[in-house]
């Protein structure tokens, strides 16, 4: 009887010792899944901020190429600063179109898109001359012109 209670108290005093250690690896485990994850998602959080700063960057590139476009879309001709920025903008977007329309060869039937927006573009302006003074006006007047002297060749 002695060897059967000695024995039992052996097995359980090597289980209890067991259980502890497995418990403490288990803990171990646990810690280091823990740091795993933080630090993958260290490594997510800076490659998500590298990738939105190369487009940040990629996306004034662009701006900065349509910019310049614009400035060159017809050769030679600058659009001036006026008072009101809308009219800046409507002679940008109209060089656009003139660039659009030479690219056509001056085929609006063809393009209904293209004659659209030269239909809109024509009554903007109309529109924005009478919020211009004279001396806009003759501004306006100028580079529209300039721009329709460059668009002729495209027609023939």
């Amino acid at each position: 009887m002695k060897k059967v209670i000695l024995s039992t108290l052996i097995i359980g005093a090597v289980l209890a010792t067991s259980c502890k250690k497995a418990k403490e690896e288990a803990d171990k485990a646990v810690d280091a899944a823990a740091e795993v994850t933080e630090k993958t998602a260290e490594a997510v959080t800076d490659a998500a901020t590298d990738a939105t700063t190369k487009v940040v960057e990629k996306a004034e590139e662009v701006v900065d190429k349509a910019a310049e476009s614009v400035k060159s879309t017809i050769d030679d001709i600058t659009i001036p600063s006026f008072d009101n920025e809308k009219v800046e903008q409507h002679l940008k977007n109209y060089a656009a179109y003139a660039k659009e329309y030479i690219a056509a060869k001056g085929d609006v039937v063809g393009n209904s898109d293209l004659a659209k927006k030269g239909i809109e573009l024509a009554s903007k302006g109309s529109e924005l001359l009478k919020t211009l003074d004279a001396e806009s006006v003759k501004k306006f007047n100028g580079i529209i012109s300039a721009i329709q002297a460059k668009m002729a060749p495209a027609s023939n």
